[in-house]
């Protein structure tokens, strides 16, 4: 796992200055994408969408396991640092490496959020806020449909 905790200064250094470089880039066309994917997966993956509170598959799983990309398997999180954040969607509290992430401002809704990315293949997964527990006071809101639990 990431030997350095990030915290909300990190996360906002990455998403106005630049992200870490990822281990490997997987990159296809938006026609690759959806025959892979189902639509709910391409909807949320590669369009940028969310799922209703409450309604993925892996908001109350607490298997042990590493959470991967979807898209192209990339280990996202471990579930040694998932936690019920009361919020609908699985949260986690750390990346599983410091560059398994990508960041980026948002400011649909008229709102500043900080969205996070597979750093690989640039699969929407979420956002990331400042209020999750300690020791890194984050909280990595993830879609369901954005993840496969690994159990091996």
């Amino acid at each position: 796992m990431n030997e350095k905790i990030l915290t909300w200064k990190d996360v906002i250094n990455f998403a106005v200055n630049g992200n870490p470089v990822p281990d490997k880039r997987v990159e296809k066309s938006e026609n690759e994408w959806k025959e892979e994917l189902t639509d709910e997966q391409f909807r949320i993956t590669r369009q940028k969408g969310t799922e209703r509170p409450n309604s993925g598959a892996l908001c109350s799983v607490y298997e042990a396991g590493k959470y991967k990309c979807v898209c192209c398997e990339t280990p996202l999180f471990d579930s040694s640092i998932k936690f019920s954040s009361g919020t609908g969607w699985p949260s986690f509290t750390q990346p599983i490496k410091e560059n398994a992430i990508k960041y980026k401002k948002d400011t649909t809704f008229g709102i500043v959020r900080v969205e996070v990315m597979c750093n690989t293949c640039d699969s929407h997964l979420g956002h990331v806020f400042p209020d999750g527990p300690e020791p890194s006071g984050l909280r990595y809101c993830i879609n369901s449909a954005s993840m496969i639990l690994d159990t091996e």
